[in-house]
């Protein structure tokens, strides 16, 4: 191998290298921006017509900050986020992630801190005893893998609330009492393996 070929090749294989590099550079994201839509089960009841959710994350270190801005949603109205597994029931993995009251428009807003992004995800390595906060409490966890979850989901978090909005009254457990209202808003407008949150890298 004559030495003009030889550094032909080596200068192919940097270039390669460097493609290989501003590849990964391009879909590495630290900050995204995404909506929320009305659920299927609103879309079912016919209510909450105009509502929608933007969703800003942002990066800070090893954390992202993330605000969720609800709008044209009932008014004077309590909402809890859960991120979730997969945007539609069943709706899998769940965990209670914030409050957000609305005002007199049908607007409100909250922001939270964690881990939001592509490693998102919950375990439990082995099944264990678990507190007991309310008569609805599991006696022990069930033992699973790393699930990761990155969907969002908002509830009423009153059944009666719910009601008053046009929607119907039905209780799910996601609040605190475990005595929420159906799924007002959610990322469904993803790919139930893709969710927003898999955008940060």
């Amino acid at each position: 191998m004559n030495q003009r070929f030889r550094r032909a090749l080596l200068f192919l294989g940097a270039a390669l290298a460097m493609a290989v590099l501003a590849a990964t550079a391009a879909f590495a994201v630290d900050d995204t921006s995404f909506k929320e839509v009305r659920s299927q089960s609103v879309v079912d009841n016919d209510c909450l017509r105009n509502a929608r959710a933007d969703v800003d994350i942002r990066s800070v270190g090893g954390n992202q900050i993330m605000d969720v801005t609800l709008k044209h949603a009932a008014k004077n109205t309590g909402f809890t986020l859960f991120v979730i597994q997969q945007p539609n029931s069943p709706f899998g993995v769940s965990w209670y992630q914030g409050d957000l009251d609305t005002d007199n428009k049908g607007n409100g807003e909250v922001r939270v801190i964690g881990i939001f992004s592509e490693e998102t995800f919950a375990f439990a390595p082995e099944r264990v005893k678990a507190p007991q906060v309310d008569d609805q409490d599991a006696q022990k966890n069930p033992k699973f893998d790393p699930v990761h979850t990155l969907h969002l989901g908002l509830w009423f978090a009153d059944p009666k609330e719910a009601k008053e909005a046009g929607c119907t009254n039905t209780v799910t457990p996601f609040d605190g009492a475990h005595e929420a209202g159906i799924q007002a808003l959610s990322t469904r407008n993803y790919p139930a393996l893709k969710g927003p949150l898999g955008k940060i890298k």
